[in-house]
């Protein structure tokens, strides 16, 4: 299975999820490394978009991750609390997560995206005992449209 990850050029080589670890997410709390990723490259931009400031528009790369099509837990709306889609978002969210990240039972967390909920964004567990099967199959400049900064 493929997923989609559009990120700042500095970090895209960069699969430890050190920087999820660093500040924390939705899904994960802050010293738990994890890469988010999306399951098309629409989707991995549009969160691209949500997360950055108006007006700047960063170097980009769009990196594609291959990863196990047998190790991923899907968590769907019915499982999540009413205000999952809030922001900030709320703290059983990332309870959910550190919970999942500390079972270990699999690589990526298959969770719907706040943006659109029929998306789906996937959580990868980089301290999983198999995260060495994910492989960053390919790296090139993704070329951010000016007009989506309006």
């Amino acid at each position: 299975m493929f997923v989609y990850r559009i990120t700042g050029k500095k970090y895209a080589g960069d699969l430890t999820g050190i920087g999820a670890a660093f500040y924390g997410g939705r899904w994960n709390k802050k010293g738990s490394p994890v890469l988010y990723t999306g399951e098309s490259s629409e989707i991995a931009l549009l969160e691209t978009i949500v997360h950055t400031p108006p007006m700047l528009i960063p170097k980009l790369d769009i990196v594609i991750i291959e990863i196990p099509d047998d190790s991923v837990t899907e968590i769907g709306i019915n499982q999540l609390p009413k205000n999952w889609k809030s922001y900030p978002p709320p703290t059983v969210l990332s309870e959910i997560g550190e919970r999942w990240i500390n079972e270990g039972s699999t690589i990526a967390l298959k969770v719907p995206s706040c943006i659109i909920q029929s998306a789906y964004n996937y959580i990868l567990n980089c301290r999983h005992p198999q995260y060495s099967k994910v492989k960053l199959l390919e790296r090139r400049k993704f070329e951010f449209d000016s007009r989506l900064k309006k």
